[in-house]
This record gives structure tokens, sequence and C-alpha cells, in this order.
């Protein structure tokens, strides 16, 4: 079901705690995976509903990783945009991250 306010992609970027290696992009489809200055990994990209984001959180979950936030993208900006573009979801909190695992 998709909301009327809602594009059908969303666009978004999960920050992960390390740099990932680059082999792990395949197993991410369509995301792409970008190393941070500041010692994360972005994940960015299309998602097209909510089953698709929950296999995404599932993967992070599964590679024992720490999510760091979730974001919603502007389509038309980067992944350097301004924190203003973006509307942060924190994963937990204060903290900011959630340990899987």
């Amino acid at each position: 079901m998709t909301r009327p306010d809602r594009p059908p992609h969303t666009r978004y970027r999960l920050r992960v705690a390390g740099h990932l290696d680059q082999h792990w992009s395949l197993w991410f489809g369509d995301l792409t995976l970008t190393h941070d200055d500041d010692g994360t990994t972005s994940l960015i990209g299309a998602v097209a509903d909510q089953a698709e984001l929950h296999g995404l959180l599932t993967k992070i979950r599964d590679l024992g990783v720490t999510l760091i936030s979730l974001e919603t993208v502007d389509p038309a900006g980067s992944a350097d945009d301004d924190a203003d573009a973006h509307r942060t979801h924190e994963a937990a909190g204060e903290r900011g991250s959630v340990r899987a695992g």
C-alpha cells in the first residue's frame, strides 16, 4: 500500500559504524556504498517500500555492525547535502546507535 503523501520510491541514507568493504555493495543491491571521513559508511539509494527497508535493516543487523542513523534524502540531492535537507531518524535516541547482534 502506497501512502498518497509519499513517492513510490523514497531515497534513504543509512549510516553504519566503520568502513564496510566494497564487496558488500552487491549484497545491498542498488544502494551506493560510500566511506565517510568520520569513519562511517553511508548506504544511499532508492527503496521501493517498507518491506525493502526492513530487509536492508535486517542485513545490517546480520552483519553485526552498528546502525548510526536512517534518513530520507532529497532525490535531487547528494550524500553531502546539508543536514537541514534531510529528515533524520536516529536509530536509538540520544546515543544514535544500535548494536546489532
